[in-house]
């Protein structure tokens, strides 16, 4: 009788122990290759950046919450004690008619760099030659592939 139970807890043990190397083995291989950027689509990318944004938010006490109809032309928003704001995520430094008078703040990543801003504090410092492109003008948005520096003193660096 000792011998059957020490042969079946002996088993216990063995398989308890292979189960454990089995899942350190998954575990190890689950985190060897961060994803591409440039591989994710649209719908990924948005996600992403949610997660990386909302990240660098929590690093001030923001606890954030995604919204899924875009309430008041915001993401998501996020809340640090009485403090509430609507962030709209984009993939660059981006104007839109559509957000002005929201109180929108537009976030995004620039060269792994988390960057904000609000809205229409963007709107005071754009110059004259993006006030009247085509893009502005009749189609009610405009972006930059890059930063300009005239944003400087509205963005800030999460």
């Amino acid at each position: 009788m000792k011998l059957k139970i020490r042969s079946l807890l002996t088993g216990i043990i063995f398989s308890c122990f292979l189960s454990h190397a089995q899942d350190n083995i998954k575990q190890t291989k689950m985190f060897q290759k961060k994803i591409q950027y440039s591989d994710l689509n649209a719908k990924q990318k948005e996600n992403y950046n949610f997660h990386k944004v909302t990240s660098a938010l929590a690093d001030y006490g923001y606890n954030s919450m995604r919204l899924s109809d875009d309430w008041q032309g915001a993401d998501f928003i996020a809340i640090s004690g009485d403090d509430m704001i609507k962030v709209q995520l984009k993939g660059r430094i981006t104007i839109d008619k559509k957000y002005i008078g929201k109180n929108i703040y537009v976030a995004f990543i620039e060269n792994e760099t988390i960057k904000i801003y609000k809205h229409d504090d963007a709107l005071k410092a754009i110059p004259e030659n993006v006030k009247i492109s085509k893009s502005w003008s009749e189609i009610g948005n405009y972006s930059w592939g890059k930063t300009p520096a005239y944003f400087d003193e509205i963005i800030t660096i999460l």
